[in-house]
């Protein structure tokens, strides 16, 4: 069956809320429903014709339920009192879905639309480690109004798209600044002139949608193993060193507003990781004594957990290329939530291969099993076509 993920727009769609106006000349038409149940007396006993009186009675009570399970309706999507909206997501914008809160967000900064094996196996992952929490995929490449029909080129979107808590937007930069201290930035900075824009563009954006939003952040080649049990935390990547690959904190939190100012009062461009991880872990110090981790213990601060980097980061960036080797015997993980695949550190672009055995192929197995069907079909339909091809 074919599906089409539309993109909306903010504002593009909105709730209604049903409204009735005492004073005014409009009523909506359950207003007017209501007023009419109660205004009208109801029908006096008629002996000759018991069975219509009683039908009659059946059939206000049966509007009244529906008039009830309505506006119920209406205040769960309003105020997001259940875990998962009940509606349908295509016609859902962003504030929407990001209000309902504890959204699992991912950025995708540069322009392309087909999202790799390793981001979709991150969103596939964390759809289903968190089940009762909306996972996004901010994509720098959409534009508003834009439909991906999942029978084109791009798998991807259908594979995700069919998950049932996975949204996937356009990033709206300008729109996610407003109201924040990166708006100024924004407006004044060159993207063309930027060194590292596309990382730089994304450590801002991260910032904007936690502190208006609240959720988790992660990056796309992030694999979510367990449920991560903290709300206010960062991820050690080492002793004394903050990583912004993952951070949750709830909406208006203190220390990610300090973080944007920081962000724009010490902005280079130049330097990689300035408004990253070296921005946390700065931040972090201004308030914490931070001290050298002993065993897998987290640290604690302020209200703010600093994890273990056994947490996310099992295997250090120096040792990346482990991922992608054959182990006699692979690592259980047990101390972690998630685990980092540093994919920035693969200029080689190692991949996962069907059949290989490597340790990231037996994650993808584990935690991202439709990913890597589809991985495998693709390599089947390589190795029919290829033939052909060279013919």
């Amino acid at each position: 069956m074919l599906q089409t993920v539309w993109v909306s727009s903010p504002g593009s769609w909105a709730l209604r809320e049903p409204a009735c106006h005492r004073g005014g000349k409009q009523t909506s038409w359950r207003c007017r429903f209501v007023r009419t149940i109660i205004q009208r007396p109801c029908p006096r006993h008629d002996t000759k014709r018991p069975g219509r009186a009683r039908m009659l009675k059946k059939i206000h009570i049966c509007l009244f339920f529906f008039f009830v399970s309505g506006i119920l309706y209406e205040i769960s999507l309003l105020s997001g009192c259940f875990s998962y909206v009940p509606m349908s997501k295509h016609f859902l914008t962003p504030e929407q879905v990001l209000n309902l809160g504890k959204s699992i967000i991912f950025l995708e900064t540069t322009e392309r639309l087909e999202p790799p094996p390793l981001v979709s196996c991150s969103v596939e992952s964390a759809a289903r480690i968190y089940q009762d929490r909306p996972i996004i995929l901010f994509m720098k490449g959409l534009t508003n109004e834009t439909a991906l029909d999942t029978s084109s080129s791009y798998a991807a979107f259908s594979l995700l798209s069919s998950m049932k808590n996975v949204f996937i937007f356009p990033l709206q930069m300008e729109t996610v600044f407003q109201e924040t201290p990166l708006l100024q930035w924004y407006n004044q900075v060159v993207p063309e002139q930027e060194k590292n824009w596309v990382h730089v563009s994304s450590d801002a954006s991260r910032l904007a949608l936690i502190w208006k939003y609240g959720g988790i952040y992660m990056d796309t080649d992030v694999i979510s193993i367990r449920p991560i049990p903290e709300e206010s935390f960062l991820a050690a990547q080492k002793s004394r060193f903050s990583s912004n690959g993952i951070f949750g904190f709830p909406a208006h939190h203190k220390f990610i507003w300090d973080c944007m100012e920081n962000f724009v009062l010490k902005y280079n461009g130049n330097i990689w990781g300035n408004q990253g991880p070296f921005l946390m872990t700065r931040m972090l110090k201004t308030i914490c004594n931070l001290t050298d981790f002993k065993g897998t213990e987290d640290h604690s601060c302020q209200n703010i957990s600093f994890l273990n980097p056994q947490r996310f980061y099992p295997i250090p960036y120096p040792a990346w290329g482990r991922y992608y080797q054959v182990w006699d015997k692979s690592p259980s993980f047990n101390h972690s939530y998630a685990l980092h695949l540093w994919n920035f550190m693969n200029h080689n672009r190692k991949a996962v291969v069907a059949g290989s055995n490597t340790l990231a192929e037996k994650l993808y197995k584990a935690y991202c099993p439709t990913t890597y069907e589809d991985l495998i079909q693709n390599a089947k339909l390589r190795d029919f076509t290829e033939p052909e091809d060279v013919a």
